[in-house]
């Protein structure tokens, strides 16, 4: 508990709760709402309760000796103490308690404050005067409590009726006694002057303290007769309150009288109402009244107390002529004259007159609307019940005649039956009798006099059934009552003239034919009653009032131009006033009233325009209109449009700004009646009916057409009435407030209303309208000046409240407006677009005042008020809101107040009654300032340095550390406690994430080292949660979710053996005690709730959402830290890992609501991370792959847009399990289904895509390609519409890869005739590549060929679908520029070789060009000649690329075309015969690739300065480390470092270039004449094969100048042997290793790639030099030469070979091509046995000895 022990001693140990805190308690307003704890404290305070104001005693010595006993009490305070004791006159320890209570709930300072406050006197002063208002306080809640007990203590309907009524009871015997004995005291008691009670009490202190006395005897009256309402009083204790009121003169005639002023005179007249009630209450009229009707007045307990009623005569004879004698007096008189006890007649008539002339009727009036005034408190309707006893018994009683004016009874009678239950007990009643004497009389009137019938029977309606029994009374009239100055001549009379009798029909309305109208038939009777002023006629005659009242309203719009519209407006107001009673209490009867309703809108038109508008009529027809618009708003909308009444626009609305302007907006006529008539005049009956008209219209959610329509009377509003209504002239005490509580409210309404169903596609609205407003108009000053009007005026307005109650008045209207101003606010700033430019609302909320005048200081202030928890709360709402989007630091608007506001708010949120709401928001709002706000988080956190060291690093927590107060609140003793709530501990644990996730490292240093920390923020994970569909408060749920996300960001960042060792434990008894078992089945089981209780609304599952989404984040982190969380059990993670899947399957395969598909798509997320980080553990992949396909199944049926990404999503995660093991089509069951899913998605989703592609070219363009592999500048690239990850690219893949399960391609193949798939695709593709889009798709489209293309029935599948037609001519495209057609110049690419771009679109294409010519052969040869043909230019300009450019891209591509010549060399004839020319040009670049690829591996060095100067940095980025800033002086070990990373990139390259010779070679073989055919001397045609390799023996050269020889032949074979060698040394140099050697197997592979470069380049070699020695037009002078030079070559090199042979040699790939026979053995020769060396060497071998004959 924060406290001062230091100076305020021990709070806990005050022998009671402070008053106003109990008075907080019984309101339900504290955290203590169980009805055992309020009973225990009542219990508690009982005896404080009795004794009311005697609690607190005067001084007295030996109490000031006990205080200077007192060691607890520290010196300061007993000082004060005393003082405040003499200035009170109260008891010595109380003035110490209750400047105790003070300093803890309403002291405004700090701890340090108050040590100089003490210590200055005139400070001292001021808060003594400031406790003396609270001890005030305290008394009247004293008082109040008591108050309330007595209302509610057999109110069945309040939740604590029993545990008042034992406290009641107890009170009941010296309840009143103690309080009578107060209440003399109190007006006895002489006033205070400054001798007594010291200097302070001056003047102006004497006046204060003379209102409190008021104010207590009002309160203590009150009490008395809330008590004799329930309880019966005796006479000689009515005699006693009647000398006692006697004496005081009903509260005029105080001892101190002379203090009175004319701002206590609400007070004086209080305490009369309350003497004279209690006195009528005492005389218990009611059961007199009953009595009475049952002839056994002698029951009554007056009947014999004789002597009493003779005393009570002498005293109330003697009584003056003060108003609140009256009732006492009628009362007295009624009760004598029906007891008869003596023959006191002269008595009673004397006081009866006497009531009579001090008018009676209308006291008691009055009396009702004042105590009524505040709203239909108890009080009042227990004081209506007593006059309505008194005034039923007193019409039944007594002539009506005697009694005065009949319209004061009138006026009593409705006031009175604004009691509950009166109105239904009143038609119970029989007619004769009581109040129904009135009804009667009145009746018989009708319509001679209208008003106070409707008047009457109006106050009768208060429920259905008393609204028909009105209606049904009105229709069913059997008497009409009318005015003769002469007797008509159409009348036959009798000759007393006491009966008429009509002899014609007679229209009693002269309003034409065709008119509302009611026709008084022939021959009614009459009876006559002569008047003054002439004949009353009461013609006996049934009809409805409800047509009289039509036409009355009718006859008003006839005459509504001439002098008799305010006569008329008289009769028709009491009609319209009738209707809305009517229609608001019962709806069902509006259809029979709609020929009244109907003519509302035409008298509104009218009666605005006259000269002198009625503005009572107008508000009247207003407020019936705003009734009927609560059920059809449209409707009313409709027709009031043209009334021309509400303001209107005479342009159509655009736009905001003009809507702000009031640009073409017109006031109507409301309008002009306020300027005109309402302003000047003060009275504003029309304005406020307006505005509940248009705040009802709006909730009725009219549309946005009726919705524009309504933005003038909007405008109006904020333009007119809210910047101004607080200036204008006010006739009625509170109409201010009224009227700036409904104009906040209407904004309210707007700002809360659904922005879908308000705007409803329309851009501009009444939300967007409004929030604009008030964020750059003068009207959101006019909120903020509501804002800051402060809890001091808040403060000083209710406590100058008469009421007695303290929740109703002035005081509670102004609290409500400024509530609805911080709502509004908070709305505002929440639906403001975000800008960069602060709105004049931003800059006035957050500008910086002076002398904390600024607005963020007056909202933290409230945190002082007390009536209402609801004001600091949404104070505090607010400045959260301010602190998360206001460019300010709330710390430094706090200025000097900033340390005693965050004591109070501390105060508040560690008081264990506290309003939870509070203490929660207090908590979210500090949650919130751990990121915005460090100043002010930095100041609640109070960290001090640890033993004060300067410059330590080690903190501790402050006195005022809010952490102390959140450590109570997650201690797991507390939890379950009412002081700390489910909710309270959520709050709490949100902000100690909330440091967690902003790394405030010393407040969690601090924590950590706190003891049991860990364990208490945890306990919440151990414990065992209800199932999902018993679960009553959802805030547990995320409690734990961010306790894990807590742990989550504790592991993250803490080095992981630096975590501390609390927290390895709770993570170790994490799973010991199998916790994550248990949070995977729950959360699985929050899931199937989830789709079991479905429902649209996202809200409903938010807790749930948070807490799936906190294991979510759990288990990826657990992915990373297996051994610190404890999770590397195999079998755990296969558990974890299936509930996963079987919750994302639930979410998924159920048709759900979008909060449920979206859960769904976090958890595949989540499966796929676990699925790549886990896939080592998962052994039967068939397990996975059937709920995949299950939840596959389910979302290729759904269309919802947003779940496509859920498709990409698992589409992905059968792609990972199927790459985790290889399957076979029998190992998968459902092998067929998904592939026709598959297959089915890929068509959809390629037509889909088709279209986007066509639109995008014809809406605007297409994007920017990528840059060429082979391309030198760097062209502008712009993000792909189609994306890596969408559900098309990816099914493409799932396709390729389901497509390898295929080896024999049947299932393809029978998909294809099912799902047309593949011609759709090859569409999409043929326009992807022709305008160069979606490169995702056409890369994954090709993959996905290549894969099928495996396969002879896959090739010929695609063969006839047509797949050249598709690729060959748009792939020009893919590498032309636009502008010209020409070929791009080749270049250099950095880009990683893996990633995607057009010239990897470019290489797959050849890729599957050498696929399907290698699967079809002839039946693909005329497509392969026409592809080869269309791109002949890039084909041998990529041949000829090596030379210029040797990046990995580059290579790859050369790699793939070699590849594709490779396969066409086999149709060398067809080639031939279809491009000749183009044959001829591949053959010599193939010659002079092979020479480039030879020189480059011969020269190593070479090579390396090519990459680097010539091509740049060709050090792929895959392969560079990351370094976030380079080193100004490179280290040795870095220089290391970068030759390493070179000399690695270099050999990627070398391997490249390896392959591509090999693959030249062989192309070269089959340009040459066979072997064998050329060596046998068979018949062969020379001219067939060109002359490849000029006749020269020189070392291959760089340059293109030097053309290809058979020297460059000579030498691959000199570098394969050196390859060769220095594998077999086991050596690593740049020469050798192309790629990692591993293994054996990789190292073999290499040598047979050798083996097969050196094979081919022989056999090229041979075949060459015979093509030579057999031409007859080389001469034989070369020929001979050439046999030299070949001999002396290859017998070196036959040396090297006989050498590198005994070693051992790999066969080689193409042994079998050799002419060698069949069965000879082709493995490695022996060195024992040279005469079985390979057939290779002794092909050479045979040569060389052939050439050398």
């Amino acid at each position: 508990m924060v406290c001062w022990p230091s100076l305020v001693g021990r709070l806990s140990s005050r022998a009671s709760r402070s008053s106003r805190e109990l008075w907080t308690i019984l309101l339900g307003r504290s955290a203590l709402r169980d009805t055992a704890q309020i009973e225990a404290e009542l219990d508690r305070h009982c005896d404080r309760l009795l004794a009311g104001l005697s609690y607190y005693k005067p001084p007295s010595a030996s109490s000031g000796d006990k205080l200077k006993a007192d060691k607890e009490v520290v010196a300061p305070l007993k000082e004060l103490g005393l003082r405040i004791s003499k200035f009170l006159s109260l008891d010595e320890q109380q003035s110490v308690q209750i400047l105790q209570s003070y300093l803890q709930e309403d002291y405004r300072g700090t701890k340090d404050s108050i040590k100089v406050v003490l210590q200055d006197e005139r400070q001292s002063q001021a808060l003594q005067l400031k406790i003396a208002e609270y001890y005030y306080e305290e008394r009247l809640y004293t008082l109040r409590c008591v108050l309330y007990l007595l209302t509610y203590f057999q109110d069945e309907r309040h939740p604590y009726r029993a545990e008042y009524s034992k406290c009641v009871d107890k009170l009941e015997k010296e309840l009143v006694m103690n309080y009578r004995k107060q209440f003399e005291e109190l007006f006895r008691t002489e006033a205070p002057t400054w001798e007594s009670h010291g200097n302070l009490m001056t003047e102006r202190q004497v006046s204060r303290w003379f209102i409190q006395c008021l104010r207590e005897q009002a309160l203590i009256l009150e009490i008395i007769f809330l008590y004799y309402a329930y309880f019966e009083m005796g006479p000689e204790d009515l005699l006693a309150f009647a000398r006692i009121f006697k004496e005081q003169g009903f509260g005029a005639r105080q001892t101190n009288r002379h203090l009175v002023d004319e701002n206590m005179d609400g007070l004086v007249d209080r305490i009369g109402y309350f003497s004279a009630l209690i006195l009528v209450e005492g005389m218990d009229i009611d059961f007199l009244h009953k009595c009475a009707l049952e002839d056994s007045v002698d029951r009554h307990q007056f009947a014999n107390a004789r002597e009493v009623c003779q005393e009570m005569d002498k005293l109330l004879l003697t009584l003056g002529d003060i108003p609140h004698h009256a009732p006492v007096l009628l009362s007295w008189a009624l009760l004598r004259h029906t007891l008869c006890l003596d023959e006191s007649s002269h008595v009673i008539r004397r006081l009866g007159s006497i009531a009579i002339q001090q008018n009676a009727f209308q006291y008691m009036t009055q009396m009702l609307k004042a105590l009524g005034s505040g709203g239909n408190n108890c009080t009042a309707s227990t004081a209506r019940m007593c006059i309505y006893g008194l005034l039923s018994f007193v019409l039944t009683s007594f002539e009506e005649e005697t009694l005065g004016d009949q319209q004061h009874l009138i006026n009593l009678a409705c006031e009175v039956f604004a009691a509950p239950n009166l109105a239904e007990l009143f038609w119970d009643t029989e007619p004769t009798t009581g109040l129904a004497v009135l009804l009667d009389n009145n009746c018989g009137m009708f319509p001679q006099a209208m008003a106070p019938l409707l008047q009457l029977l109006s106050a009768l309606i208060s429920d259905k059934s008393t609204a028909k029994k009105v209606y049904s009374f009105l229709d069913k009239m059997s008497c009409y009552t009318e005015l003769y100055k002469h007797k008509p001549n159409d009348i036959l009379s009798h000759e007393d003239e006491t009966q008429w009798r009509r002899q014609t029909p007679k229209l009693l309305y002269p309003l034409g034919s065709g008119q509302a109208n009611i026709r008084m038939p022939q021959g009614t009777y009459g009876t006559v009653m002569p008047t003054a002023q002439g004949y009353l006629v009461r013609w006996h005659y049934s009809y409805s009032a409800w047509t009289i009242f039509t036409c009355e309203i009718e006859m008003l719009l006839h005459v509504v131009s001439t002098a008799d519209v305010l006569l008329h407006c008289q009769k028709v107001k009491p009609i319209i006033d009738l209707v809305h009673k009517i229609v608001s209490t019962d709806w069902s009867i509006t259809d029979c009233l709609l020929p009244i309703t109907s003519r509302l809108y035409m008298l509104i038109q009218r009666l605005s325009s006259v000269m002198n508008p009625p503005m009572e009529v107008i508000a009247s027809c207003v407020n019936t209109l705003t009734v009927l618009a609560t059920r059809m708003p449209a409707k009313v909308w409709a027709d009031l449009q043209h009334t021309g009444f509400l303001p209107y626009s005479v342009t159509q609305i655009t736009g905001i700004v003009q809507s702000i302007r009031a640009e073409g907006m017109q006031a109507g006529s409301y309008g002009n009646l306020l300027l005109s008539i309402e302003r000047p005049q003060g009275e504003y009956s029309v304005t406020t009916a307006f505005l509940r008209l248009v705040i009802t219209l709006v909730k009725g959610q009219l549309g946005s057409t009726q919705s524009r329509g309504l933005m003038p009377c909007v405008v109006f509003v904020l333009k007119e009435l809210l910047p101004t209504y607080h200036k204008w002239r006010y006739n009625v005490y509170g109409m201010r407030e009224e009227i700036g509580c409904l104009i906040l409210e209407l904004i309210y309404t707007i700002l809360n209303l659904n922005p879908e169903e308000e705007s409803q596609g329309s851009p501009l609205s009444l939300q967007t309208m409004c929030t604009h407003c008030l964020a750059n108009t003068e009207a959101g000053q006019a909120v903020i000046n509501i804002m800051a009007i402060g809890v001091d005026t808040i403060d000083t307005v209710m406590a100058a409240q008469p009421n007695s109650s303290g929740s109703e008045g002035s005081g509670q209207s102004l609290t409500q407006t400024i509530k609805l101003a911080f709502s509004i606010t908070n709305n505002v700033i929440k639906l403001k677009p975000s800008s960069e430019v602060i709105s004049p609302l931003e800059q006035a909320l957050t500008q910086h005042g002076t002398h904390g005048n600024n607005l963020i200081a007056v909202l933290a202030k409230y945190i002082y008020h007390r009536h209402d928890p609801a004001l600091p709360r949404l104070a505090i709402q607010l400045l959260k809101r301010l602190a998360m989007v206001a460019p300010m630091s709330v710390y430094a608007c706090l200025g000097s107040d900033a340390a005693a506001i965050r004591d109070a708010f501390l105060n508040r949120l560690q008081s264990k009654t506290e309003d939870m709401r509070i203490k929660v928001m207090i908590l979210e709002f500090l949650t919130v300032a751990v990121e915005t706000q460090p100043g002010l988080i930095e100041l609640f956190l109070n960290l001090e340095v640890k033993d004060g060291a300067v410059g330590s690093k080690e903190f501790i927590l402050g006195e005022w550390s809010c952490l102390q107060v959140v450590l109570e609140f997650i201690d797991s003793k507390q939890q379950g406690k009412y002081w700390c709530p489910p909710l309270i501990h959520r709050a709490a644990i949100a902000f100690l994430h909330a440091l967690w996730q902003d790394r405030r490292d010393s407040a969690m240093t601090v924590l950590r080292t706190k003891n049991r920390f860990w364990e208490n923020l945890t306990s919440v994970l151990f414990g065992e949660l209800p199932a999902p569909s018993d679960i009553t408060e959802k805030s547990v749920l995320e409690t734990c979710a961010f306790t894990l996300k807590i742990i989550c960001l504790e592991i993250y960042y803490v080095v992981r053996g630096s975590l501390d060792q609390t927290l390895k434990n709770t993570l170790k008894m994490f799973f010991d005690k199998k916790r994550y078992e248990y949070w995977s089945e729950y959360v699985k089981s929050l899931v199937i709730y989830m789709t079991e209780a479905d429902t649209d609304g996202a809200s409903t599952f938010l807790e749930f959402h948070k807490l799936i989404s906190a294991w979510r984040m759990f288990l990826v982190l657990a992915t990373s830290y297996e051994e610190v969380m404890y999770l590397c059990d195999c079998q755990l993670r296969l558990q974890l890992l299936h509930d996963v899947l079987e919750a994302t399957k639930v979410l998924l395969t159920v048709p759900s609501s979008v909060p449920c598909l979206q859960m769904g798509s976090m958890l595949a997320t989540l499966l796929l991370i676990l699925l790549k980080q886990w896939r080592s553990t998962i052994v039967n992949v068939s397990k996975i792959l059937d709920p995949l396909d299950q939840i596959l199944e389910s979302l290729s049926q759904s269309n919802q847009y947003f779940m496509e990404k859920t498709k990409a999503k698992i589409y992905s995660a059968i792609i990972i399990t199927l790459q985790i093991k290889h399957l076979r089509v029998s190992d998968f069951p459902q092998y067929s289904q998904m592939l026709l899913t598959v297959c089915e998605t890929i068509h959809n989703e390629a037509i889909v895509l088709l279209d986007q592609t066509h639109h995008a070219l014809t809406t605007d363009a297409g994007l920017f390609d990528d840059k060429d592999s082979m391309e030198t500048d760097c062209a502008p690239r712009l993000q792909h519409k189609d994306q890596k990850d969408g559900v098309c690219v990816l099914a493409l893949h799932l396709a390729k890869e389901l497509c390898e399960m295929d080896e024999c391609g049947d299932h393809l193949i029978s998909i294809t005739r099912k799902v047309p798939f593949l011609p759709a695709m090859l569409s999409t593709l043929e326009l992807s590549l022709r305008v160069k889009q979606n490169l995702h798709f056409a890369e994954a489209s090709l993959h996905l060929l290549l894969g099928l293309a495996k396969t002879q029935q896959g090739a010929a599948a695609m063969g006839g679908a047509g797949v050249l037609p598709s690729i060959c001519l748009p792939l020009l495209s893919v590498y032309q520029l636009s502008a010209n057609g020409t070929t791009q110049t080749l270049g250099s690419s950095r880009k990683s070789l893996d990633a995607p771009s057009w010239p990897g679109v470019y290489r797959l294409t050849m890729s599957l060009m050498e696929r399907l010519l290698k699967s079809l052969r002839y039946n693909f040869l005329t497509e392969a000649l026409d592809f080869v043909g269309v791109h002949q230019e890039r084909i041998l300009q990529c041949l000829d690329a090596v030379r210029k450019v040797q990046s990995l891209a580059c290579l790859d591509e050369v790699d793939h075309t070699v590849g594709f010549i490779l396969q066409l060399s086999n149709f060398i004839k067809e080639w031939r015969f279809h491009l000749p020319q183009l044959l001829r040009d591949v053959q010599v670049n193939l010659c002079y690739l092979c020479q480039t690829c030879t020189f480059l591996l011969h020269s190593p060095k070479v090579l390396q300065h090519y990459l680097q100067v010539k091509n740049g940095d060709a050090i792929p980025p895959a392969i560079l480390p990351r370094q976030s800033k380079p080193a100004q002086t490179p280290t040795k070990q870095q220089n290391t470092e970068r030759d390493e990373v070179e000399q690695r990139a270099m050999l990627k390259v070398q391997s490249s270039l390896l392959r591509i010779l090999s693959k030249t070679l062989a192309a070269i073989r089959h340009f040459t004449p066979d072997l064998c055919q050329i060596l046998l001397d068979q018949s062969l045609d020379l001219a067939e094969y060109d002359m490849l390799f000029v006749l020269s023996f020189t070392t291959p050269a760089f340059d293109s100048d030097v053309a290809p020889s058979f020297g460059t032949l000579l030498a691959t074979v000199n570098v394969v042997l050196n390859m060769q060698g220095e594998i077999d040394k086991k050596k690593e140099p740049m020469s050798l290793n192309m790629i990692p050697l591993t293994s054996t197997e990789e190292t073999k592979s290499l040598k047979a790639l050798l083996r097969f470069t050196m094979e081919n380049c022989f056999y090229a070699l041979i075949s060459q030099a015979v093509r030579y020695l057999k031409d007859p037009s080389v001469h034989s002078r070369d020929k001979q030469r050439m046999k030299q030079e070949l001999s002396s070559e290859l017998s070196t090199v036959l040396s090297s070979i006989s050498r590198y042979s005994r070693r051992g040699a790999p066969s080689s790939p193409a042994a079998a091509l050799l002419l060698s026979p069949p069965n000879k053995s082709t493995c490695s020769m022996s060195k024992s046995c040279p005469e079985s060396q390979e057939p290779l060497i002794q092909l050479v071998q045979a040569f060389v000895r052939q050439i050398q004959r």
